[in-house]
Order: structure tokens, then C-alpha cells, then sequence
């Protein structure tokens, strides 16, 4: 076995991955300099999935306050996506790596698109960004839900551009009907976020679908779908195929939630051809090589992604019965999030929370005694509802 030159007694490179926090308890953490060999040892021992993600549950429990605020996966990246980024570390000093191409090929096929309705970006937030700056250059307005993902709304307001904001209905869902009426001429792009966010609602497929259709006839219509990959609703579908039939329409997808990359920033647009050419115009960069990798890895990788919905489905439903229970509203979440009547303002309830080890979202006004709490492990979820009467008693 080949050796590390600049330790000072041989050593070999499985000792030394063992012994620089690149174990799987430990971190999950990329050393300064990784060897080129035998990656795969990183993996050893894990004793499968099962095992992978009680160790980066443990290394979570290690890192400080249990962080239950950014929709994040607990479980992180699968261990082949792990092992991917591993693989292509010798990337990592080269420009004009063919990783993020090999990506558009992977993604559009995992989509279901053709290949030029793909983009990839560094992050959905540049897909919001750039679609801003795409259509509202000269000063077209912007229409969206409040409140729903901040991106793209706070963004263009950085531009000067006015955003019409239009309250959820009382389901705590998107009100189509109010944003067609408020559909107005200097309109330029309308943002829909299904499931929404903060919400998690969901909006009936043939509801959304007429809605995008018939307001894509008079400007683009953005559809987030961060949380595509946690919906397990049999009626729900993607508007992805909208784009393949040619509709004005974007949709944006994510590496950040189920595939646990949300420090790798990977995004996805997808549109039509001459869409993609005027959003491609403005990024503002070239998507990281090695995050590309472990994304073309994450898609792949299916096994992962049920391993990681079905625990979100079992700690979002320990954390719903623990609300329902206290007698609190809730909102019906299809994403990995629960948002809840806290009956006091929000900061008294991250303060109360955070004496307890848990990092809760912020508010969303004019919601501003209700919560957002993202799901994390299920043994996460139920310490978490242990502790939650008290923070909710004013």
C-alpha cells in the first residue's frame, strides 16, 4: 500500500484517513489534502445505510445545538455521493472540469427533459437570482405569494423592481385566484412555490397546472420545486412537463434538501432552450467540480433518497402528533417542515428552544407567532417534543 510522504513515520493511507476526522463519526469532514487512493476506504464499517446515518446523526448530536431551522437533511449526503467527492478530488486544482456538463446529462435524464432545458447552477438561489435579472431588467414586476421562499421576492426588490405580494388564502396556501387578478400588465414573472415554504402546502395538480398554463400565455411563470423529492402525495406532479411541451414556464429543482448538499450549492433550471440562453447570460459563475460529482452520484442514488424520505415522514409525523396534542394549529406540511401556531412571538420561542439545545426558523410575517420547525432525525424529533410545552408557555 502506498504511503503519505509528508507524515513523519510511514503511515499508511487508511491509517491516516482514520486519524484526520475523515471518519464517518467524525464529521464527514474533507481533510486539507486528500490522497488519491483507495477512497473507499472512508466507507468502511458503516454496516450499510442504517449504519452511515447513525453516525452522522452522531456527529450532528456532536456539533452543538440541534439545528432545526434551514430544512436541511440531518442524514447529509449518502455514502456513494460521499465516495464520488472522494473520487474526484484530483479536480479539485483544475479549471474547465467536465463534471457540471456530465451533471446536465444526468439531471435531465433524472427529470425527464431533454438535455438542452437543463441548467446548472451554483445553488437554486441563482436560478431565482438570475431569472430576476432575466426578466426584470427593465423594470417588470414580479408577483408572488406572502409569505413564501424569500429569494426571489427580496432579491428583486435589490433590483428596484416592485413585487406584488399577495397574502395565502386560509388554507395557508398559494391563493391563485387573488394572483391572477393581480396579474397586471407590468407583470414580468410570477413565483409560485409548490410546497410552499414556510407553509409546506401543496396545491392540487390540476389547480396549478391550469393556473401556470393559462398566466404563461402572458408572462414566465417560475414554479419552485425545492421540496419536489419529499412529496409523497400519488396526485402530485412536477410542471416539468409543461416545459417539454413549450409552455413559458421554469422550474427549479435542488441539490440542498433530500440529496444533503446544501453546502455544495447545486441548482437546476429547467425551460425551454431560448430561456435557458437569456438565464445562462446572467451567472455569475461555474458550478463547483466536486460538488457537481457528488451530485451526479445523489440523483443516482435512490436507495438514499426513500431511506431519507421515509425518515422525514417518520419525524414529521412524530412532531405532528406532538402539536396536535398540545391542542396548536398546524398547517398539513408535504415538505420537511411543519409550521405551527406558537401562540407567543417567534424570537420568545427561539430563545426558550435554544436554552434547550434546538435551533427553530424564524418568523415569516405577518405569521409572527407561528413556527417553522424543520424535521431532523426521528430521535431528534422526539427530544425535540419533549421540550416543547415549556417553550410555548408564555
Amino acid at each position: 500500500m502506498a504511503e503519505v510522504a509528508t507524515m513523519t513515520s510511514p503511515v499508511s493511507r487508511r491509517a491516516w484517513l482514520r486519524t484526520t476526522s475523515l471518519g464517518v463519526g467524525a464529521g464527514l469532514l474533507l481533510p486539507p489534502v486528500l490522497p488519491a487512493a483507495e477512497p473507499a476506504i472512508a466507507l468502511e464499517g458503516l454496516g450499510g445505510l442504517a449504519g452511515f446515518a447513525s453516525a452522522a446523526a452522531a456527529s450532528r448530536a456532536a456539533g452543538g445545538p440541534v439545528r432545526l431551522q434551514s430544512n436541511e437533511n440531518p442524514y447529509g449526503m449518502s455514502p456513494s455521493t460521499k465516495q464520488a467527492m472522494l473520487d474526484a478530488w484530483d479536480e479539485h486544482n483544475k479549471y474547465g472540469s467536465l463534471a457540471p456538463r456530465v451533471l446536465r446529462d444526468a439531471f435531465a435524464a433524472h427529470a425527464g427533459v431533454p438535455v438542452e432545458c437543463v441548467m446548472i447552477t451554483q445553488g437554486s438561489r441563482e436560478v431565482l437570482c438570475t431569472a430576476a435579472l432575466t426578466f426584470g431588467m427593465r423594470g417588470a414586476d414580479v408577483l408572488a405569494a406572502d409569505p413564501t421562499f424569500e429569494g426571489l421576492p427580496q432579491y428583486a426588490e435589490h433590483m428596484g423592481l416592485r413585487v406584488h405580494k399577495v397574502p395565502l388564502n386560509a388554507d395557508y396556501a398559494h391563493d391563485l385566484e387573488a394572483m391572477s387578478q393581480r396579474l397586471v400588465s407590468s407583470v414580468g414573472l410570477v413565483f409560485v412555490c409548490n410546497p410552499n415554504n414556510p407553509t409546506g402546502t401543496l396545491i392540487p395538480d390540476a389547480t396549478l397546472r391550469d393556473f401556470v398554463v393559462s398566466t404563461a400565455k402572458r408572462t414566465p411563470v417560475l414554479v419552485d420545486e425545492a421540496y419536489h423529492d419529499y412529496v409523497t402525495d400519488p396526485a402530485y406532479r412536477s410542471m416539468a412537463d409543461l416545459v417539454v411541451r413549450g409552455e413559458n414556464v421554469i422550474v427549479l429543482r435542488t441539490a440542498s434538501k433530500i440529496h444533503g448538499l446544501a453546502g455544495c450549492r447545486i441548482g437546476f433550471a429547467i425551460a425551454r432552450p431560448d430561456i435557458i440562453a437569456r438565464m445562462q447570460g446572467f451567472t455569475t459563475g461555474v458550478p463547483n467540480s466536486l460538488a457537481a460529482r457528488a451530485a451526479i452520484a445523489a440523483i443516482a442514488d435512490t436507495e438514499w433518497q426513500t431511506f431519507c424520505r421515509t425518515k422525514n415522514a417518520e419525524g414529521r409525523e412524530i412532531l405532528r402528533t406532538a402539536i396536535a396534542q398540545l391542542g396548536r394549529k398546524q398547517v398539513p406540511s408535504h415538505a420537511n417542515f411543519i409550521f405551527f401556531h406558537a401562540g407567543r412571538p417567534v424570537p420568545q420561542v427561539q430563545s426558550a428552544l435554544a436554552a434547550k439545545g434546538f435551533q427553530v426558523g424564524r418568523a415569516f410575517s405577518p405569521y409572527n407567532d407561528w413556527v417553522r420547525v424543520s424535521i431532523g432525525t426521528p430521535e431528534e424529533m422526539q427530544a425535540f417534543t419533549k421540550v416543547l410545552p415549556d417553550a410555548l408557555r408564555a
